[in-house]
């Protein structure tokens, strides 16, 4: 079944059975030519395997692009500005790379005349709506197939049984090197989904996690790190200046060595059902830590609070798959004018799983003053006879109402 109106499509392609699958039924359903882009954003192996699988199933136009830089400078060094957690704990590492994705996707559709494009997410998963939604807010005439919900290859059998006919080489297990698990990476964290992890009792193995090590097998002595700050992003560690994306690398390295980062979670999918998740994000349990300990010396306590209050709906923005909307550009507007004061140096402790600051300093943005804040003598900086007025103003409401209710 071809579609004259379909010509050619660009496929996100990665390389594996989905995707390469995907590829082969496109030009069988809709008699188009297939233009793949991979996005290289710090997934590690996945890159030149998967343009030689492009190029031995007779692609011609394959797009292959290093975006790690701007990965973490656009995308996620922003997000962390917000301190963004979905629902108190999720990171947002697969979330925050699909807008990305996308904009990529239209750009090159544009470049290279095709007619649509496509992605390998499931019907039932949040990634077929950020990717959507994304190439929508970007390109408002897009034309989007997707192929899982189309086809009927809706078990890994009949996916299996569709590669053995059409000949698409399919990686056979190898013993302790090939993964149950259905996995997502990239600079910011790695995920793990399925198998035994959809009993959300299951305690996952040790031998699942590849970028962190247990807090058990951490080094027995801790690690001392310096960041340093320039309008809410960390510029230097240990005084050494690096790129964005050296700053994410050298952070999950450092604290994946010291067992920080892992998380198990049951997360509420913007589709509609609940999913169990294990995530590791070293590089962005250390960069929240830290970035939220320089807020706290450099923000005014009202200006903190309220982007306390906003931070969830920014995440959940994210994590539903508004990257590209006009309220999350409002909100990060207000966030990023927030982070002109956000200078200095934080000092962390990673101990066996362990994060902890132990100090911080600004020298032209902090609002610290030892003065006032003393126990000493305060040499007449902070009259304390004015917080009994204070009190007793914060206190009347409560005061008539407990009159009435006495009376």
């Amino acid at each position: 079944m071809s579609s004259p109106d379909v010509k050619k499509v660009v496929l996100a392609y990665s390389g594996g059975l989905d995707t390469s699958i995907i590829l082969k039924w496109l030009e069988e359903q809709y008699g188009c030519e297939i233009v793949t882009f991979t996005a290289d954003i710090g997934q590690g192996g996945e890159v030149e395997p998967a343009r030689a699988k492009a190029q031995q199933a007779g692609i011609k136009e394959i797009y292959i692009e290093n975006l790690c830089e701007e990965f973490v400078r656009d995308y996620v060094f922003p997000m962390f500005r917000a301190n963004a957690v979905y629902e108190g704990e999720y990171l947002l590492g697969t979330s925050i790379a699909r807008p990305l994705i996308a904009k990529r996707l239209v750009e090159i559709a544009d470049e290279t005349g095709a007619d649509a494009i496509s992605h390998g997410a499931t019907g039932k998963g949040n990634d077929q709506v950020r990717f959507e939604l994304g190439a929508y807010a970007l390109k408002p005439d897009v034309r989007i197939i997707s192929p899982w919900r189309e086809w009927d290859l809706l078990s890994r059998e009949k996916l299996m049984t569709y590669a053995e006919q059409h000949g698409i080489p399919v990686e056979l297990k190898r013993e302790g090197k090939k993964t149950p698990y259905s996995m997502d990476a990239n600079l910011l964290h790695i995920s793990y989904e399925g198998y035994d992890l959809e009993d959300p009792w299951v305690e996952p193995g040790e031998e699942m996690w590849r970028w962190t090590v247990s807090p058990e097998q951490a080094p027995d002595k801790p690690l001392y790190l310096e960041l340093s700050y320039r309008g809410g992003d960390i510029i230097a560690i240990d005084g050494e200046e690096m790129t964005p994306a050296m700053v994410l690398e050298t952070l999950n390295r450092l604290g994946g060595e010291n067992g920080i980062g892992r998380a198990d979670i049951v997360e509420n999918r913007y589709v509609g059902m609940k999913s169990r998740g294990c995530y590791e994000t070293p590089g962005g349990t250390v960069m929240l830590k830290a970035h939220r300990a320089m807020e706290s010396l450099t923000l005014d306590r009202e200006v903190a609070h309220l982007k306390d209050e906003l931070m969830p709906r920014y995440a959940e923005l994210v994590y539903n798959g508004y990257w590209w909307s006009p309220e999350r550009d409002m909100l990060q507007a207000a966030i990023d004018q927030t982070q002109s004061v956000v200078n200095g140096v934080v000092r962390l402790k990673l101990y066996k799983g362990n994060l902890m600051v132990v100090g911080r300093k600004s020298d032209s943005d902090s609002l610290f003053d030892e003065e006032i804040a003393t126990f000493e003598d305060d040499a007449g900086a902070y009259d304390q006879k004015d917080a009994g007025g204070f009190i007793k103003l914060n206190a009347l409401r409560l005061r008539l109402a407990a009159k009435r209710n006495r009376d």
